[in-house]
């Protein structure tokens, strides 16, 4: 059973995180921290993000415009390195409550509560037409990128951000999603490298025991199959329907966190 929820989420999501931005690793990262500790959920959903990303860039790599990329991406990769650093520090800070509900114990931390708000800020960019519109203008895509990958550093948050400023550089679908899919890869490694000098190493044994090495390869080999069977109709999807149901999943994520419940 925890094979087919991990693949089936992997699935979906990735197909998702194609057409909206992102997706991939706010939507799998719950369905981790289900087996593993929230850091090391967050570390083994980098790792999935990340081989994804290798296979997006095979797909629609070579419409990435390069300057778009050198501009956005080198910043965010940076900045990355600073997000991933706050995430080891908050990660040992003690609950801030307990409470019990239904006959069962939750607690509020500040990793949980951080990453919630996040979750509920993103969501919104999906949900309210007001943010959706939001475009920085061509100066500030390095800006931008730096702003993009610390969140993304910090909890896998970058899309939203990305997309606002690389909006405005008047790319065509096919070169938007390849520079996205290289950008993204490009924080994926800065914060893949933070968090393996850190808590992946500390807490490896988490992912070694039992199944959970298996979890990461089924999930990556789901992740590729909805990427690859998105890119087939990425001029065809209606961007309000994807923009919807990212945004009501990420509601119901964050405030699942938030509530200490995941």
């Amino acid at each position: 059973m925890d094979y087919v929820a991990v693949a089936l989420a992997a699935l979906l999501v990735s197909g998702l995180a194609l057409y909206s931005g992102f997706g991939l690793g706010t939507l799998l990262m719950p369905i981790f921290a289900l087996f593993f500790p929230i850091p090391v959920a967050v570390a083994s959903t980098a790792f999935v993000h990340l081989a994804n990303n290798f296979f997006k860039i095979i797909i629609v790599g070579k419409n990435a415009d390069l300057k778009t990329v050198l501009l956005f991406g080198l910043p965010a990769a940076v900045m990355a390195v600073f997000g991933a650093l706050l995430l080891v520090q908050i990660s040992d800070v003690a609950p801030l409550g307990n409470y019990s509900l239904g006959g069962n114990d939750f607690s509020i931390t500040t990793l949980n509560l951080v990453i919630a708000i996040l979750i509920l800020l993103f969501a919104a960019f999906e949900l309210i037409p007001a943010l959706r519109k939001i475009e920085l203008p061509r100066k500030f895509i390095p800006v931008g990128g730096g702003v993009s990958g610390f969140f993304g550093g910090l909890s896998g948050h970058q899309g939203a951000l990305r997309s606002a400023v690389l909006a405005k550089t008047g790319l065509d679908t096919g070169s938007f999603v390849g520079t996205t899919a290289v950008c993204a890869m490009i924080v994926d490694i800065s914060r893949i490298i933070v968090y393996g000098i850190t808590f992946f190493s500390d807490d490896f044994s988490a992912v070694s025991e039992g199944n959970s090495i298996s979890l990461v390869l089924v999930a990556t080999v789901a992740a590729f199959l909805g990427t690859y069977t998105s890119a087939k109709f990425v001029q065809k999807v209606t961007m309000e329907k994807v923009r919807l149901l990212v945004g009501v999943m990420l509601v119901s994520i964050g405030l699942s966190l938030g509530a200490g419940i995941i």
